[in-house]
């Protein structure tokens, strides 16, 4: 084996008796941008509501929960996607999300999410996920839509009011803090302050 990497390596070490240095740049540059191409093109392909809702499990519980919210049907039309609200814009952290979108891969594959009961019985964890990382980001993706600088405090309740001139303006609360079970269901909170 050790042999054979020798040889590999002694052979593209040394300059090619057949092509130009000229032809194998451009080779490499045409070969970089069709390999670019078809990785953003397939990425880009997870983020599509169709591909979400794939697998049962999305489909048949929180796909189905997330229809009956504002952020599904709304009178002006604007609906969010599954990436809107779980997939980062930017593309490093698109990237830290999709490895780990990768756990939730493994679930589907081994069955630890494949019933509704056994959804049911890792919502909370599931969530609890969600809302660490929507914590850390500081609801990012909820911002990506909603912008504090936008906000007509007059058109809200004096509640809402108060929360977002308060303690969100100071930066001591994020979007999740308050607005956990906005597009989804929210799992049993027993034993939670």
């Amino acid at each position: 084996m050790l042999s054979l990497l020798k040889r590999y390596w002694k052979v593209l070490g040394r300059p090619s008796t057949y092509y130009s240095l000229g032809f194998l740049t451009v080779g490499g540059f045409v070969a970089g941008v069709l390999f670019w191409g078809g990785f953003n093109t397939a990425l880009e392909a997870t983020n599509t509501e169709r591909f979400c809702i794939g697998c049962h499990e999305m489909k048949t519980n929180v796909y189905a929960e997330l229809q009956n919210t504002i952020h599904f049907t709304n009178r002006s039309g604007v609906r969010a996607k599954c990436s809107d609200c779980h997939v980062p814009h930017d593309w490093t952290d698109k990237m830290a999300r999709k490895m780990q979108a990768s756990k939730e891969v493994w679930g589907k594959v081994f069955g630890s999410i494949d019933t509704p009961e056994k959804f049911e019985a890792m919502r909370r964890t599931l969530a609890e996920h969600e809302w660490k990382r929507l914590k850390a980001n500081n609801s990012l993706e909820c911002r990506n839509c909603h912008d504090y600088d936008y906000m007509d405090f007059t058109r809200q309740s004096p509640r809402a009011q108060n929360a977002h001139s308060g303690p969100l303006a100071r930066g001591e609360k994020t979007c999740i803090d308050c607005h956990k079970g906005i597009a989804h269901r929210l799992p049993d909170m027993a034993g939670v302050p």
